[in-house]
């Protein structure tokens, strides 16, 4: 989620992930889980710096740069360069709509709404995941799911409804464009969830993150520089976009791709209920965001949406199992 964030991989099961085993033998998957949510959590507060003083394309265009150059003498030395030669093309192609279009997305938001709004909007990946895979995979939902994908986008409707979490001075129509940015960037993630499913089956995580981070690079370089702000952006700023590079970016997919590995897609999966909880903690504590009741309540709302339409829970599980 990814955010950032929520990546393409987080909304369905990673091509290059191998099937773990049904319980893992350790509980070191909690710990990466937790740092997991704890990053992605913080990736909203960094580019909510950054496209302050960036604006949002520049914004965006500078996180992938810097989370391509981290994860660059990664991939060479993991040995896996002549993966990502192999599947170039799609690899790139697949990193504009999974990395360079949805992070441009989320920057412009930001400039409108709060972080933790922004974050619990990224919640919602899985269900769009779950929309395309239906549309596209022919992976029809049962009941309890189309319910939680009901649950959900009514949670959606809610916060888009009220002011709770838009920037003082933002009126009605910034704040809807925010909204429906932030809806875009998660059509984005899902429908780069099934290209990857198509297109990179096979192919090792690190090879097609970092493909995916040139990619967004190359395509975001040119209007960046269009786009680039006629004065000199802060330290702070500096700083807040290296951060979200670095760790939120190339950090986090590390940890996402191990957790998937130790503890399997549908744990790993469960990072997205993290990462709300720790942006609304970080933009309470460090931008002084405003949490309202109004705002947990749709949250809570958009969780048990996801919840139900990926799967992670069912209703009428026991019943069943006892017949």
């Amino acid at each position: 989620m990814s955010e950032g964030e929520c990546p393409a991989e987080a909304s369905t099961s990673p091509p290059a992930a191998k099937t773990p085993a049904a319980r893992p033998a350790n509980r070191r998957w909690l710990v990466d889980l937790a740092l997991l949510g704890m990053l992605w959590g913080a990736s909203f507060l960094f580019m909510r710096i950054g496209a302050a003083e960036f604006g949002a394309l520049p914004t965006a265009a500078v996180r992938v740069a810097i989370a391509t150059l981290f994860l660059l003498p990664l991939l060479l030395m993991g040995g896996q360069w002549s993966s990502f030669r192999q599947y170039w093309k799609p690899a790139l192609g697949i990193g504009i709509i999974n990395s360079g279009l949805p992070f441009a997305f989320f920057a412009f938001a930001l400039l409108t709404i709060n972080s933790g709004l922004a974050a619990v909007l990224n919640a919602t990946v899985p269900m769009f995941g779950a929309l395309v895979a239906w549309a596209w995979f022919g992976d029809r939902p049962d009941r309890s799911r189309i319910l939680g994908l009901v649950i959900g986008f009514a949670g959606v409707a809610m916060l888009a409804g009220r002011s709770a979490g838009f920037h003082s001075g933002a009126d009605e129509a910034s704040a809807l464009w925010a909204i429906g940015a932030c809806l875009a960037a998660c059509i984005c993630y899902a429908f780069a969830a099934s290209l990857t499913r198509k297109h990179l089956s096979g192919v090792p995580a690190l090879a097609t993150a970092t493909g995916s981070q040139i990619g967004a690079t190359l395509a975001l370089a040119l209007p960046a520089l269009w786009l680039w702000p006629a004065q000199m952006p802060s330290l702070k700023a500096w700083l807040a976009l290296i951060a979200v590079g670095t760790a939120c970016t190339g950090l986090a997919y590390i940890l996402f791709f191990r957790l998937i590995e130790s503890a399997g897609p549908a744990r790993a999966l469960t990072v997205t209920f993290l990462v709300p909880v720790f942006a609304l903690f970080y933009g309470a504590v460090f931008l002084g965001e405003q949490i309202t009741q109004w705002m947990l309540l749709c949250a809570a709302v958009i969780v048990c949406g996801v919840a139900l339409s990926t799967g992670l829970v069912k209703l009428g599980r026991r019943q069943r199992a006892a017949a």
